[in-house]
C-alpha cells in the first residue's frame, strides 16, 4: 500500500461490509448504497453505485481481456459517510455497547437500538 506523508490511518471503524449507508458529504451526497468493501488501513469504504470514476485499461490477451473505458466504484472516506437506519428514513450515528451474553455490539447512539442488517 502506497502511504502518504504524515497519514495514519485509524484503522477503527463500525461499518461493515453490506451495511447500507448514505453519503454524506461530496458529489454524491443524498446517494444510498451497500458496502462493497472496507479498507481499514486507509480508513476508506467502497460502496456500490456511488463515487463512480472512468479507468482506462489496456487489453490482456492472456486473459482474454479486452481494452478500453471501464466505470468502476473508488472508494469514499468513512468520514463522508454515515450508516443509513431505515425505521427512521435517516443517516445515524453508531456506537459500541457492551453486553453480556452477546458480548460488543453495535447501537444507535441517539436511543441505544441495535443496528441490525438486512442480510
Amino acid at each position: 500500500m502506497k502511504k502518504t506523508k504524515g497519514f495514519k490511518a485509524s484503522g477503527k471503524t463500525r461499518l461493515k461490509q453490506g451495511d447500507e449507508v448514505i453519503i454524506i458529504a461530496g458529489k454524491d451526497k443524498g446517494k444510498r448504497g451497500r458496502i462493497k468493501s472496507v479498507l481499514r488501513d486507509q480508513d476508506r469504504v467502497i460502496v456500490e453505485g456511488c463515487q463512480m470514476i472512468r479507468k482506462h485499461v489496456r487489453p490482456n490477451p492472456n486473459v482474454n481481456e479486452q481494452g478500453g473505458i471501464v466505470s468502476k466504484e473508488a472508494a469514499i472516506h468513512i468520514s463522508n459517510v454515515m450508516i443509513f437506519d431505515a425505521t427512521a428514513q435517516k443517516g445515524r450515528r453508531i456506537g459500541m455497547k457492551l453486553t453480556e451474553e452477546r458480548g460488543k455490539i453495535r447501537c444507535y447512539r441517539a436511543d441505544n437500538e441495535l443496528v441490525e442488517i438486512e442480510a
